[in-house]
């Protein structure tokens, strides 16, 4: 058992028969009372996202993740498929379950699988990915480059903000963090 206070952002724990991931976690301390810890957590299993409130004391179940080194194939609508590189198992996943993960999906691109015993739970993306730039206004005359930026769609339906030189058809590096224009590839 684990007490909320000990969590991170990306662990995994089980309260109840739900697992959870923690993707923000902040420690509030109002003006009166006691400190509260305020979270926002996805459900792994169909991928809901919810925010919660929970005391630093309160206790859950803590989840060892396993990982495994992938590759993702390709999808069919809602189901995404993606293949261990030591043993060339494939993999299913439904769309809902890495929501926030499928903007970012390029086939044949390497991640991490992440396992709870043998149920797959989620997937684990590089730090940076390539995307090629689908839709984008033309860059203005006289705009300079350290200018606002614009908004850029990508094949994957990513809209990132990128800077005015960037046009369509151009492939950029983003952040899978928090979905940022990096650099040109």
């Amino acid at each position: 058992m684990l007490q909320t206070i000990n969590l991170k952002k990306g662990m995994v724990f089980k309260q109840g028969t739900k697992l959870f991931q923690v993707m923000e976690i902040n420690h509030h301390k109002p003006g009166k009372g006691n400190t509260l810890m305020q979270m926002r957590i996805k459900n792994v299993r169909n991928g809901a996202i919810v925010q919660t409130t929970m005391r630093p004391s309160e206790k859950v179940e803590n989840v060892t993740i396993d990982k495994k080194d992938a590759q993702f194939l390709y999808n069919e609508e809602d189901n995404y498929v993606f293949m261990d590189l030591e043993t060339y198992d494939q993999y299913n996943i439904d769309k809902a379950q890495i929501a926030t993960e499928v903007p970012y999906l390029v086939p044949n691109m390497n991640l991490t699988l992440e396992f709870v015993g043998s149920e797959l739970v989620g997937v684990e993306l590089p730090a940076t990915v390539t995307l090629k730039v689908a839709k984008t206004e033309p860059m203005i005359k006289g705009a300079t480059i350290d200018g606002g930026g614009k908004p850029a769609t990508m094949e994957g339906g990513l809209v990132v903000n990128v800077p005015a030189f960037v046009k369509n058809g151009d492939e950029i590096i983003v952040n899978t963090t928090d979905g940022s224009y990096k650099s040109r590839a």
